[in-house]
C-alpha cells in the first residue's frame, strides 16, 4: 500500500501531572455540564467524610462566594505537609498535583473510604482557575496556591494553630465548564442526605450571593432520614425500624418503616456512595426480608399451609428504608459506581439483617402483624391485577394487536423517528391531528387529568381507561412485565396546556410514568412540549410566538408595542392546527425538554410522594421552599 499515514515516536505524546484531566475533564468528572462541576464539591467534601469515618472530623463547612470561589473546610486531622518519599515534594503539592495519590489507598490511614473516586482532589485542582490550600497541622498553618493544576506558590507556614483541619478555596475554570454558577439547591440536597448518613456529623452551607444558610446534623443518622422521607406518608407504626452493627469487617446499618403507601422507597448506600442500581447489599436486604417476613408469618400461622408465600413486591409495598453499608475495598459496577458488587455484602447483610428483623418480629408482634396484613393486602390487590390482566388479554383490549380507539397512529415503525404526544383534551387532540406529520407522529388524546396514582392499588391502576390506553399505546406493559425492547415510539412527548392545570396533567403523567414505566425515563424516551404562552399579532396575521414573559417584552420593544396586539394562548385549543404544528410539533422548530434521572440524586421519589401525597403540609413546605426558583409567574393562569 502507499500513503501511509506519517506515524511514528514522534506523534506519542506524553501527558505530564494533570493534563489528561484537563484535556478529557469528562472521563474523570462524568461532564463539563452544571453536574461536572457541582461533582467538584463533592470530590472535596468527601475528604471531609473520609475524616468523619476515621474518627478525626465532626464538622464540615461549605460556603460559596460571590466571585465564583467556594470553599470546604474541616477539622479533621490536615492534609500531611511532610516531603513525600516518591514525590520529592510536600504531601500536601503531592495529593494536589499527582492523580491517584491520597491516603485512601492506604487501609491503615482510612479503614472505609467514600471519597476513593480515583482522582479526587487533584482533578478539582486541575480543573480550577485557582485554588488555595490552607492546613491546620502540627501546632503550624500552612497554606499553598495552584493555577489551573500548576504549583504557582511553595508550601509557607503563615502562623500558629493548635487546631487541625484543612480548607480547599477553588475556583472552577470557566474555560473548562459550560457553566461555573453554583446551585444552592442542588448542593443543599446533597450535603443534607451526606448528614443523614453519618450521625452526628455537623455540615453547614452558606451562600454569600443570597445569604441563604442552612445547617445538618442528625443525632438519628439513617432513622432521621426515614422520618424525613415519610414525613408526607401515614405510617403504620410508631417508631422507626432500626439495626446497626458490624459482621466480619462490614459495618451494617438500616432503617426501615411501613406506611399507608403503594410504592416501595428503598435507597442503598456503599461508604456514603449513592447506589441507585442497588448491587449485592441490596440484594442481601431484600431476599432475608421476604424469606424473614414469610417464615414468622408461617410460624405464626399467618399464612395457611396451602396458601402461596408473599412475594418480594408484597413484603416491600410501603415501605421507606435506608441501607447504609462500609466495607474495605469495595468494588462498585460501572464508570458510575451505580452499583456495588462486593459478594461478600450480600452475605453479611442476610445474615445480618435476618438475626435482628427475625427477633424483631418475635418481640413485637403486634407491629409485626401490621406488617404482614399490608403485604397480603397488597397480595390480594397484585392478584386482582393479575386476574384483570389475563380477562382483558383473553379480550385483546391490552393486547399490541388492538390499539385504543382513541390513538391516531402513525404509517413508521421505525421508532428512530416515530413519536406519540399525549394531548390534554379532545380540542387540543383535534388540532394535533389534523396539524401532525401522519408518517411519524401519534397522536392520543387524554380525558382531562388522570388518576394519581400514587394513592391508588395496582387493581384500580389498571382499571383506569386512560391509563390503559397509554400502556396498549406504548406497547411495552408496565411494572415488572415492562419491556423496553417493545417500544413503539422513540419520543413520548407530553402536550399540555400552559397553565396550573396544564402543569397538574403533567404531573399526574410523569408519575405514573416514574412509578410504573421508570425505564422510558431513564433511556431518555420522555419529552415535555413547549407550546408558546402568547402569539404576537400584526392584523390577524400572529408575526412572533413568545414562549417566555421576558421574552413577550423584548420581542414587544424591537416590534413596537403599540402597533400589536398580544393574544394569550391559555390552551392548546386556541390554536389553529397549523399554528399547533408551526409553534409546538414540528421538528425544525420546537423546544422539547427532555426528562432526565439524575443517577446520583436520592430525592426523586421524595419529591413525587410529597407532591402527589395525602399530606398538606409538606407540600406546602415544598412550594415555599422552592418558590424562590420559579420565574415569570402567570397571575393569569
Amino acid at each position: 500500500m502507499t500513503n501511509k499515514r506519517d506515524y511514528s515516536a514522534d506523534n506519542i505524546r506524553v501527558l505530564e501531572g494533570l493534563e489528561p484531566v484537563r484535556l478529557r475533564p469528562g472521563m474523570y468528572i462524568g461532564s463539563t455540564s452544571e453536574r461536572g462541576l457541582h461533582h467538584l464539591v463533592y470530590e472535596v467534601v468527601d475528604n471531609s467524610i473520609d475524616e468523619a469515618l476515621a474518627g478525626d472530623c465532626d464538622t464540615i463547612n461549605i460556603k460559596i462566594y460571590k466571585d465564583g470561589y467556594l470553599e470546604v473546610v474541616d477539622n479533621g486531622s490536615g492534609i500531611p505537609v511532610s516531603k513525600h518519599k516518591q514525590t520529592g515534594k510536600s504531601t500536601l503539592e503531592t495529593v494536589l498535583t499527582v492523580l491517584h495519590a491520597g491516603g485512601k489507598f492506604d487501609s491503615k490511614a482510612y479503614q472505609f473510604s467514600g471519597g476513593l473516586h480515583g482522582v479526587g482532589v487533584s482533578a478539582v485542582n486541575a480543573l480550577s482557575e485557582h485554588l488555595i490550600a490552607i492546613v491546620k497541622r502540627d501546632g503550624n498553618i500552612y497554606k499553598q496556591e495552584f493555577e489551573r493544576g500548576k504549583t504557582k506558590t511553595e508550601l509557607e507556614i503563615i502562623g500558629k494553630s493548635e487546631e487541625t483541619g484543612t480548607s480547599i478555596k477553588f475556583k472552577p475554570d470557566d474555560t473548562i465548564f459550560d457553566t461555573v454558577e453554583f446551585n444552592y439547591s442542588t448542593l443543599e440536597k446533597r450535603f443534607m442526605e451526606m448528614a443523614f448518613l453519618n450521625k452526628g456529623i455537623r455540615i453547614t452551607l452558606e451562600d454569600e450571593r443570597t445569604g441563604e444558610r442552612e445547617e445538618f446534623h442528625y443525632e438519628g443518622g439513617i432513622r432521621s432520614y426515614v422520618e424525613y422521607l415519610n414525613r408526607s406518608k401515614t405510617p403504620l407504626h410508631k417508631d422507626v425500624i432500626y439495626f446497626e452493627g458490624s459482621q466480619n469487617s462490614v459495618y451494617i446499618e438500616i432503617a426501615l418503616a411501613y406506611t399507608d403507601a403503594y410504592s416501595e422507597n428503598t435507597l442503598s448506600f456503599a461508604n456514603n456512595i449513592h447506589t441507585p442500581e442497588g448491587g449485592t447489599h441490596l440484594i442481601g436486604f431484600r431476599t432475608s426480608l421476604t424469606r424473614t417476613i414469610n417464615a414468622y408469618a408461617r410460624e405464626k400461622n399467618l399464612i395457611k399451609e396451602k396458601e402461596e408465600n408473599l412475594s418480594g413486591d408484597d413484603v416491600r409495598e410501603g415501605i421507606t428504608a435506608i441501607i447504609s453499608v462500609k466495607i474495605e475495598n469495595p468494588q462498585f459496577e460501572g464508570q458510575t459506581k451505580a452499583k456495588l458488587g462486593n459478594n461478600e455484602a450480600q452475605r453479611e447483610v442476610d445474615s445480618f439483617f435476618s438475626e435482628k428483623f427475625g427477633a424483631f418480629l418475635e418481640e413485637n408482634p403486634k407491629i409485626a402483624k401490621v406488617i404482614i396484613d399490608k403485604a397480603l393486602s397488597s397480595q390480594r390487590a397484585r392478584e386482582a391485577a393479575r386476574r384483570a390482566r389475563d380477562l382483558t388479554r383473553k379480550r385483546s383490549i391490552l393486547d399490541n394487536t388492538t390499539l385504543p380507539g382513541k390513538l391516531a397512529d402513525c404509517q413508521s415503525n421505525d421508532i428512530e423517528e416515530t413519536e406519540v404526544f399525549i394531548v390534554e383534551g379532545d380540542s387540543a387532540g383535534g388540532s394535533a391531528k389534523t396539524g401532525r406529520d401522519r408518517v411519524f407522529q401519534a397522536i392520543l388524546p387524554l380525558r382531562g387529568k388522570i388518576m394519581n396514582v400514587e394513592k391508588a392499588t395496582i387493581d384500580r391502576i389498571l382499571g383506569y381507561e386512560e391509563i390503559k390506553a397509554m400502556i396498549t399505546a406504548f406497547g411495552t406493559g408496565f411494572g415488572k412485565n415492562f419491556d423496553l425492547s417493545k417500544l413503539r415510539y422513540g419520543k413520548i412527548i407530553i402536550m399540555t396546556d400552559a397553565d396550573v392545570d396544564g402543569a397538574h396533567i403533567r404531573t399526574l403523567l410523569l408519575t405514573f410514568l416514574y412509578r410504573f414505566m421508570k425505564p422510558l425515563i431513564e433511556h431518555g424516551h420522555v419529552f415535555i412540549a413547549q407550546p408558546p404562552l402568547y402569539g404576537i399579532k400584526k392584523g390577524n396575521r400572529v408575526v412572533k410566538y413568545c414562549y417566555t414573559e421576558e421574552e413577550l417584552q423584548n420581542s414587544l420593544d424591537e416590534l413596537g408595542r403599540d402597533s400589536h396586539k398580544i393574544q394569550r394562548y391559555k390552551g392548546l385549543g386556541e390554536m389553529n392546527d397549523d399554528q399547533l404544528w408551526e409553534t409546538t410539533m414540528n421538528p425544525d422548530n420546537r423546544v422539547l425538554l427532555r426528562v432526565n434521572l439524575d443517577d446520583e440524586s436520592t430525592s426523586v421519589d421524595d419529591v413525587f410522594s410529597t407532591l402527589m401525597g395525602d399530606k398538606v403540609e409538606p407540600r406546602r413546605e415544598f412550594i415555599e421552599r422552592n418558590a424562590k426558583y420559579v420565574k415569570n409567574i402567570d397571575a393569569q393562569a
